[in-house]
């Protein structure tokens, strides 16, 4: 598509890409159904290559044409031998790539070149003790009895022809293979995960010397792509920017701006669901700090209307995502023409609104969508613009490098994720002005506490949740019936997963006494013990 064809609806199925011009430092990971295909495709960027996440359906054709450095080959929660069990296209293992198979990926590899897997006496789950038969490629610089993630009930009986045991455990004879001269290789294990002691090292044995990469994919190299794809594609049109506030839609917004200046206009829509002052504050900084201007927008009674009576979450965000559209496309009748609307998606938003792993012949999800977000689902068929998405391929961590890269200020870059539809799905139940107050007030708390004792940054997201339910207390001697606040702490790396963060004693206690003393329509305060998975970040 050229800069000045305009088309009638939205090309989001053509994202710009980071590195067209750096696609032979690619390694793709075949994604079947793993929890942690997204995390392998993070680990491998650790070691400043690119990698991306594709169907396990890409063809051996599709891949030659991406000319890929290595495949990786996920994990799983199927059976190789099952009937229904996903499959590769077994002309992969003639291309002469370098594949890493990864649980289910290596069993699969197995299977398809001539050995046998089968039922595991005893599963593996959890920590074990890796045993190296062979210390070499793959597993240079692994310690012999390092621990390893281990995640499976089935095993590897027989190997195909030309392939040796590297490495085993004391339940799995096979737990690391290879065949070294067709740059073949599997693991049993997890090597993505934390709890693999050694396991960035075999990650990087295989993208540096087994797949001779370079290590290419650095914030640098992002940004001149990218600003070089932007002004390709965008030319001399108008863009505009649906501006949030957070470390997202404020960095595109940096990176727009050095592409194209003048021609980009950032508009923030205050739809009534933010934090305690954030509007006030977003104004004034990129106005008068940053010098871009924005188009402020009060729409806080439409959103709000929009809400009234809704209880689902996936309505309460298919409706907040239909209204910030069509304030969109009304003020930019005013404001505009524009021919493109830049968001500040990224990758795991992609994958968890993703509907794109359903095999078109028998129905069945490999990915199951999670929930939608307002920015990639929900979109209107007849969206008059064209979307500009350059953060879609990347994950948190490394668009706060971007951020930094290009000039934003740590106030934005650290600050902790926001939901896009807002307070809005961290009120349980119908949203009404009263009980937006109420959790706009509690989360006030949470952040003025942990900010002023300087524990700010040791979360991923501190917050509070309202839910639509009562409790008997006592207050001053009488009888309450309030609401109860959930405070919700997280630690994380990106949000792909999440564990709860273990708070000093004194720091909860101190906001739940400002809370329920403060706060008026609050008279208890619990905590969310919950990691992600299996329950989300957010509660809705």
């Amino acid at each position: 598509m050229t800069a000045s064809t305009v088309a009638p609806q939205a090309d989001s199925a053509l994202p710009l890409s980071p590195l067209q011009s750096l696609k032979q430092q690619i390694i793709v990971i075949l994604d079947f159904g793993s929890q942690y295909s997204e995390l392998i495709a993070r680990r491998i960027r650790e070691t400043q290559v690119y990698s991306e996440v594709l169907s396990y359906r890409t063809t051996a054709e599709q891949l030659q044409a991406i000319n890929p450095k290595g495949i990786i080959l996920s994990g799983g929660p199927n059976s190789v031998y099952d009937p229904e069990a996903p499959q590769c296209d077994p002309a992969i293992w003639q291309l002469g790539i370098p594949v890493l198979g990864v649980c289910y990926g290596m069993q699969l590899m197995v299977k398809q070149l001539g050995g046998t897997v089968e039922r595991a006496k005893r599963g593996e789950y959890g920590k074990a003790s890796l045993c190296i038969d062979d210390p070499i490629d793959l597993l240079t610089n692994v310690e012999d009895g390092a621990t390893m993630w281990m995640s499976h009930g089935d095993s590897c009986v027989t190997l195909p022809t030309g392939f040796e045991i590297l490495a085993h455990t004391e339940n799995t004879p096979c737990a690391a293979i290879a065949d070294h001269d067709k740059r073949l290789f599997g693991v049993q294990f997890h090597p993505e995960v934390v709890h693999s002691v050694g396991g960035i090292a075999l990650i990087r044995n295989f993208v540096y010397h087994i797949c001779h990469c370079e290590p290419t994919w650095t914030t640098e190299a992002f940004v001149e792509e990218s600003v070089r794809d932007i002004r390709q594609r965008v030319g001399d049109k108008r863009v505009l920017l649906a501006l949030s506030g957070g470390v997202d839609s404020s960095t595109l917004a940096f990176l727009l701006h050095r592409a194209i200046g003048d021609q980009l206009t950032c508009m923030f829509i205050d739809q009534g669901f933010m934090r305690k002052g954030e509007p006030e504050r977003l104004v004034e900084l990129f106005d008068q700090q940053f010098h871009i201007p924005v188009q402020y927008v009060n729409a806080r009674e439409r959103f709000l209307a929009q809400l009234v009576g809704i209880t689902d979450p996936e309505e309460k965000r298919r409706r907040i995502g239909h209204e910030f559209i069509r304030v969109f496309e009304e003020e930019s009748n005013r404001l505009g023409p524009f021919d493109y609307l830049a968001q500040g998606t990224l990758y795991p938003d992609v994958i968890e609104s993703a509907d794109s792993n359903v095999d078109p012949k028998t129905g069945e999800r490999v990915a199951v969508k999670i929930k939608s977000h307002h920015n990639v689902g929900g979109l209107p068929k007849n969206l008059r613009f064209k979307l500009v998405e350059p953060l879609r391929k990347l994950f948190k961590d490394e668009v706060r490098k971007l951020g930094r890269a290009i000039g934003l200020p740590e106030e934005i870059v650290r600050r902790h994720p926001f939901p896009g539809p807002g307070l809005a799905i961290r009120i349980i139940g119908e949203v009404t002005a009263e009980r937006l107050n109420i959790l706009r007030d509690a989360d006030f708390i949470v952040r003025d506490e942990i900010s002023k004792r300087g524990i700010y940054h040791d979360y991923w997201q501190a917050f509070a949740v309202l839910l639509p339910v009562r409790s008997v207390g006592v207050m001053g001697d009488q009888r309450t019936y309030a609401h109860p606040v959930v405070l919700r702490f997280i630690t994380s790396e990106d949000g792909m997963t999440a564990d709860w963060a273990r708070v000093p004693y004194d720091v909860l206690e101190a906001i739940a006494n400002r809370i329920v003393n403060e706060v008026k329509g609050v008279n208890r305060v619990v905590y969310d013990i919950t990691s992600k998975p299996p329950g989300t970040i957010e509660w809705e």
